[in-house]
């Protein structure tokens, strides 16, 4: 038992290592300057947007760059998203609408969406955009910058995320917790190894030339978690890949209320322990239950210590995060405890070869 004790210490040690990295490596967007100047496109898939679709759109029209066009996908709206997109279009003739035909056999809808936009697309970049994200300021030039100094096929942003519910405090800061204890985000850039991946669907920049070669919204089209096997892939064919945290100029309330946080997170959360229920469930394990192993079994001084270094890392990742630090160590526990039904989910959908989303089936 002192030996798992001292393993359960030495891994909160690792997570506050990489923790310490990441916010001295901080790794988010920042202004900078680029010869480039031209034709970005970006392109939104859309299903029942009507609430967020017309906050994004004025977004784009209000960035700095403004060599853009603008596809959306109308992906079989039962809302007005089809009728808020035309009265854009008509003003404003960057913008274009593509409505769905339907979904073919053996797809998901966001990647068979994302998949038909880039077929219209004509810029040197393709932006990928959740319909549900903000942007403002210089954001997509800066990051043209950055993928041009890096020369990287893509760019992936975790964006800040609003949470405007309880339900919403407890559920979205683990994502954070997870992503910025476990990588340290610098590496994604300057590390070969393909394990050491991250991307996030809602804000992806590819250079065009890279994406074409290698078509991953079709070569992952049956993926529910596509962003992070792309990254991946890109990787394993030396494409050069980053990620980073979001700050003020990139924001997104990823889902509205604990239920929808945890159908949500449920779908993806196997994947940041490299599609490991086991890795999963022991990573819950330690460190929802760890404390007892080390207050039993080693003395009052390294206890204290475990405390202090646990407690520290969540504030680092909460200021990396842009979160409220108190909220997060106020609500630690019972973030642990929705990481665990998060996990328990994902097993549950696993076994009955069961998700929804949108009113669709993604199994």
């Amino acid at each position: 038992m002192i030996y798992l004790a001292y393993f359960i210490l030495a891994f909160s040690v690792v997570q506050f290592i990489v923790a310490v990295v990441n916010v001295l490596y901080i790794q988010q967007p920042k202004p900078c300057i680029s010869d480039y100047n031209g034709l970005v496109s970006i392109l939104i898939p859309a299903r029942n947007e009507e609430n967020n679709i017309a906050n994004l759109l004025h977004d784009l029209q209000n960035q700095e760059y403004q060599n853009i066009e603008i596809i959306v996908f109308n992906d079989l709206s039962t809302d007005r998203t089809e009728e808020i997109v035309n009265k854009f279009a008509q003003d404003d003739k960057s913008i274009k609408l593509i409505n769905s035909k339907g979904l073919p056999i053996g797809w998901l809808g966001k990647n068979f969406a994302c998949h038909s936009m880039a077929k219209y697309a004509k810029g040197g970049y393709l932006l990928f955009l959740d319909a549900d994200v903000r942007i403002n300021g210089g954001i997509i030039g800066n990051t043209i910058a950055m993928a041009e100094k890096h020369q990287l096929g893509l760019l992936s942003i975790f964006p800040k995320q609003k949470m405007l519910s309880l339900g919403e405090h407890l559920t979205v800061p683990n994502m954070n917790y997870i992503l910025l204890s476990l990588l340290p985000l610098v590496l994604v850039r300057k590390s070969t190894f393909p394990s050491i991946a991250a991307a996030n669907g809602q804000f992806m920049l590819f250079n065009k030339s890279n994406y074409f070669e290698t078509n991953p919204h079709e070569r992952f089209k049956n993926n529910k978690v596509e962003d992070i096997e792309i990254a991946r892939y890109f990787k394993q064919n030396n494409i050069p890949i980053a990620c980073l945290a979001g700050d003020d100029t990139i924001k997104c309330r990823m889902y509205c209320g604990f239920n929808e946080a945890v159908n949500g997170f449920s779908k993806n959360v196997i994947n940041f322990f490299g599609n490991s229920f086991l890795a999963a469930i022991l990573f819950w394990v330690v460190t929802t239950f760890g404390f007892i192993a080390v207050l039993y079994e080693l003395n009052t001084i390294l206890f204290c210590i475990f405390l202090i270094i646990v407690i520290t890392s969540r504030v680092i990742i909460s200021c990396i995060s842009k979160q409220n630090i108190l909220l997060n160590l106020l609500l630690l526990v019972p973030q642990q405890i929705t990481l665990g039904l998060f996990i328990y989910k994902a097993i549950v959908n696993k076994v009955k070869k069961q998700f929804e989303w949108k009113g669709r089936s993604i199994s």
